[in-house]
């Protein structure tokens, strides 16, 4: 099976939602960089609801070997360089990320690409989940960017329209 590594708003948003469990159950396992790991536990000290990933036998903590090999895009995080640097090593891997120049970056670099949106239709295929939309109108309350078109578009792909 192909690694799949996740970015940081992801873990949190499923883990808000009581969805977590979708990750392992959907991939078998996920990486995670080191940067990542460190944002969680930053976010879990200032308060915020977030996983223990270190708890999580399905999260693997993987350094990325080389970060020269992603070119320098200055407003990436450090959470979104280590993801992109890993699947850039990984080699039909998949990458998880919501952050919007992340996604751009990864378009670019070629790698196959995912959100937190992308977990809900394939959870919901499966009979993980009985409805997206529900789960959208979740994730607004959190404060989770979701345009309009990309809601619509998600309801339809559910087909929940």
């Amino acid at each position: 099976m192909p690694e799949v590594i996740c970015n940081t708003s992801p873990f949190q948003y499923l883990h808000q939602l009581g969805l977590l469990h979708l990750l392992p159950t959907l991939t078998g396992g996920v990486l995670a960089p080191p940067a990542v790991v460190e944002e969680i536990d930053q976010g879990k000290q200032a308060g915020i609801d977030l996983p223990d990933l270190k708890s999580l036998a399905w999260v693997t903590v993987r350094a990325p070997q080389s970060i020269a090999a992603l070119p320098l895009v200055t407003d990436l995080g450090p959470g979104e360089t280590q993801v992109l640097a890993l699947a850039l090593e990984s080699p039909g891997s998949t990458v998880i990320v919501d952050d919007a120049l992340a996604r751009r970056v990864a378009e670019m670099l070629g790698l196959r690409l995912t959100g937190t949106l992308g977990v809900l239709p394939a959870a919901k295929r499966t009979g993980l989940i009985p409805r997206v939309t529900p789960i959208l109108d979740q994730l607004e309350t959190l404060r989770f960017r979701l345009a309009a078109v990309t809601r619509a578009a998600m309801i339809k792909l559910a087909g929940e329209s």
